[in-house]
């Protein structure tokens, strides 16, 4: 089972992790999971911390890709179809964790730098108040009560109250929908919108109740750095050697 987490005196909280691997790297020009970093390569290195946080968790790769060695109990599933981004690979990951979690965290794996105190910061913003945004925004921006032909998520009585379905880190107006804490309850709007075609990860935030993290919220900013080209790869070596302090 998850690993239990107890969020502002509330319920203990089943919560896993999914890892998304299956990226094509077309900037790194190289598979990023295969990126040595330290005395392992990304993959490892994230997965490795990500157990810090949460349990059990899975990771997502492409059909055919090569996974280097992974911790026992770390499953491997593949994308049900390729080519559907971030958000096919969330849906692999949820479908892989019915019945084992409440919720779960969405990685990249080019996040070397990724702690736990980040990790259960994101996930203890489900049960958290956002004073400035009671309803989601509806797509094109508008915030609102949402129709039920909006969302699949009733309001509770008195409005959305305080328990939200993801919860995603805002930083100068951009989201990160790829280190977001995500309820299971999100699968069937995430199917919805793949068999739809629509494929923005950023655009699932516009129908489900959702707790925007600000900056000054979230410990450990170099949690969200993460790896897109040779240069990204390089300096981010060099400050792994830097002695801290």
């Amino acid at each position: 089972m998850g690993v239990g987490v107890i969020l502002a005196g509330r319920a203990r909280m089943n919560v896993g992790g999914i890892v998304l691997c299956g990226g094509r790297s077309s900037r790194m020009g190289r598979p990023k999971a295969w990126l040595p970093f330290g005395d392992e390569v990304l993959l490892q290195r994230v997965v490795r911390i990500l157990v810090e946080a949460v349990d059990p968790v899975v990771v997502v790769a492409a059909p055919g890709q090569d996974v280097p060695p992974l911790p026992p109990g770390v499953a491997v599933v593949r994308d049900a179809i390729e080519g559907k981004g971030p958000l096919g690979g969330l849906a692999a990951g949820l479908a892989a964790l019915e019945g084992k979690v409440d919720a779960a965290y969405l990685s990249a794996c080019d996040v070397p730098f990724l702690t736990p105190a980040f990790v259960r910061r994101v996930v203890a913003g489900l049960e958290e108040p956002n004073p400035p945004a009671p309803f989601p925004r509806r797509e094109g921006g508008a915030r609102g009560p949402l129709s039920s032909s909006d969302s699949p998520f009733p309001p509770r009585e008195g409005g959305w109250g305080v328990r939200f379905f993801a919860a995603v880190p805002q930083l100068n107006d951009r989201l990160h929908p790829l280190a977001a804490a995500y309820r299971m309850a999100v699968l069937p709007e995430v199917r919805r919108r793949l068999a739809a075609d629509r494929l923005r990860a950023t655009a699932l935030f516009d129908s489900i109740p959702t707790r925007n993290l600000d900056a000054h919220e979230l410990p450990d900013a170099d949690s969200l750095r993460n790896l897109n080209t040779p240069a990204d790869y390089t300096n981010a070596l060099r400050d792994l050697a830097a002695p801290r302090g």
